[in-house]
């Protein structure tokens, strides 16, 4: 706490006088400023009273730091309630793209052996219609041949 002030009331009626007050003026004003001066002063009540809402203060203070450390805790729990929700979201999300990922190929793998099949099938047409041409074209030269040979046989 702070320390008393002496005050010196007779060098303050001095001082007074000297300056032009009379002597009365200058006591009365002299008593009215020690009591000023004693009313600001600390006194064991007051002091008493200060260390009462210091501890008052100090409760206070403990009171906000466990509520702060309730909502920490509250907060950590909320965290990590949404961090196992994002988990399981995550997995969920992870397993439903395997899933579509799998629908995806397969049915491209049958779209891949529908469109082997349709080759496969227009190759054999194609083999079919080439065979034709030749057989047609080697009968054709055959026939060719035979009539250029007969030609050749008559003129002979």
């Amino acid at each position: 706490m702070s320390q008393a002030m002496a005050f010196d009331t007779h060098r303050f009626v001095k001082n007074l006088t000297a300056s032009g007050f009379s002597e009365a003026q200058a006591h009365a004003l002299a008593v009215e400023q020690a009591a000023v001066l004693n009313a600001n002063l600390a006194t064991r009540t007051d002091a008493e009273a200060i260390k009462t809402d210091v501890q008052d203060t100090r409760t206070e203070v403990d009171t906000v730091k466990v509520r702060i450390e309730k909502i920490r805790s509250d907060l950590e729990i909320r965290i990590e309630k949404i961090r196992s929700d994002l988990e399981v979201r995550i997995e969920q999300l992870k397993t439903d793209l395997q899933r579509d990922l799998g629908e995806v190929k397969a049915d491209l793998q049958r779209d891949l052996g529908e469109v082997k099949a349709d080759l496969q099938r227009d190759l054999g047409e194609v083999k079919a219609h080439l065979l034709k041409w030749i057989l047609t074209a080697l009968i054709a030269q055959t026939g060719l041949n035979v009539t250029i040979m007969a030609a050749f046989w008559q003129l002979s």
